[in-house]
């Protein structure tokens, strides 16, 4: 039997600030659930709901279900900004969420070594952070968040603060990494295109407090997505999206412009 994230009327507030009302949803094992909205609907503060770091004010989040046996953290985030020590190489760095489980060095060297291997690492091992791209820091952090073998994969913007090119290049390691793996995922991120060629399904957030507005499923197969053949149904979906999102958008971009 698999497992199911049921979150159930999820609110939070930031003392008098409402921030999340009413978030109610289940993400089901294997699928990739992309959050976006305009800027200020909590997408970032669900997120940490979900991973255990904030306790919603109210509502619940619960497991249905077995996890995998071999899940040596259930929840694992991959943060914008890498969240990298630079005074560890990369296989330390990687090995870090490791050194609190009662493992062997044998064992832990064993995780290290398959976690670096599937994301193409092997030969930056003993590389600093600062000696490596902002890409590869990335991939560190991917390799980090894997090694753990997690339940659920949490993905705050993780590409957002790449160049397109860079960017492209991750989206193809998420994609064969997600493929390979049968991953289960939350993927925050504010760019459409992104969520498109990431998701299984699309929430879409309203502006403050953050409401589920729409749910919107992508029915083209990730593997199919960049085919000339998909083209048309990506733009009509990414219309429908901001469609919902674009008034609120500007409502945001203007508060945050007056601020």
């Amino acid at each position: 039997m698999g497992f199911e994230l049921v979150v159930s009327a999820i609110g939070h507030r930031y003392g008098a600030l409402s921030v999340l009302e009413d978030i109610s949803f289940t993400l089901r094992q294997g699928e990739i659930l992309a959050i976006v909205g305009p800027s200020g609907c909590g997408k970032s503060t669900l997120l940490g709901i979900l991973g255990g770091l904030l306790k919603p004010s109210r509502g619940s989040v619960a497991v249905a279900g077995d996890m995998p046996a071999d899940t040596l953290n259930p929840f694992t985030y991959i943060f914008q900004d890498f969240a990298l020590l630079p005074w560890r190489s990369v296989a330390a760095n990687v090995r870090l969420p490791l050194e609190h489980h009662a493992l062997s060095r044998t064992a832990r060297a064993a995780l290290v070594a398959d976690a670096l291997a599937r994301t193409g690492l092997t030969d930056f091992a003993q590389a600093l952070p600062k000696q490596l791209s902002g890409g590869m820091r990335q991939r560190v952090g991917i390799a980090r968040a894997l090694v753990v073998k997690p339940a659920v994969l949490l993905m705050d913007e993780p590409l957002s603060s790449l160049d397109a090119q860079t960017r492209e290049l991750l989206m193809e390691d998420f994609e064969a990494i997600w493929a390979r793996e049968h991953t289960t995922g939350a993927y925050v991120t504010h760019n459409l295109e992104e969520a498109l060629r990431m998701a299984d399904r699309i929430m879409i957030l309203r502006r403050r407090p953050g409401r589920i507005r729409e749910v919107v499923a992508v029915p083209i197969p990730r593997g199919e997505r960049r085919a000339p053949a998909a083209a048309r149904d990506l733009h009509r979906l990414h219309e429908e999206l901001w469609a919902h999102i674009r008034d609120e958008a500007q409502l945001a971009d203007r508060e945050m412009t007056d601020g």
